[in-house]
């Protein structure tokens, strides 16, 4: 049985557990953070429960569309928050994203671990992404 690539990253985040609680699962607050450099956030959509859904849409800077959605397996406010991940254009490659937060000193350490990706090469373009939107969630609680 062979292992489907993961991988995981760590941030300490300038703000309590609750705020980016909130930010990761209110749309208002998304459409704000989520901003990489060439890529605009279009759309996002959240029912952060079990079994909700949410949906994000992207324009990248050469007007190509990218549009993510995923089911809440596990909604711990404050805590933890465990989801799947799809991408409209490859369905079939469904993969796995956790996000814990836990309080520290004055701030939250954060660790994102995105789980049974599809090969190596989606790995490390997704490893490239999650380190924009945390650099982006950063500067949201700088």
């Amino acid at each position: 049985m062979s292992t489907k690539p993961s991988l995981s990253l760590r941030r300490h985040i300038k703000a309590s557990p609750a705020r980016i609680f909130r930010a990761w699962t209110e749309p208002a607050q998304i459409l704000k953070w989520i901003r990489p450099a060439d890529t605009e956030m279009l759309h996002a959509e959240m029912d952060a429960r079990v079994d909700g859904r949410f949906r994000m849409l992207m324009r990248g800077a050469s007007g190509e569309e990218h549009d993510v959605s995923g089911r809440y397996l596990e909604v711990v406010p404050d805590a933890r928050l465990v989801f799947t991940w799809a991408w409209r254009s490859t369905p079939e490659r469904e993969s796995l994203v956790t996000i814990d937060l836990r309080p520290d000193g004055e701030g939250t350490l954060l660790t994102l671990t995105h789980e049974q990706f599809f090969d190596e090469a989606a790995r490390d373009r997704h490893q490239q992404g999650w380190n924009s939107w945390l650099d982006c969630l950063e500067r949201y609680f700088a």
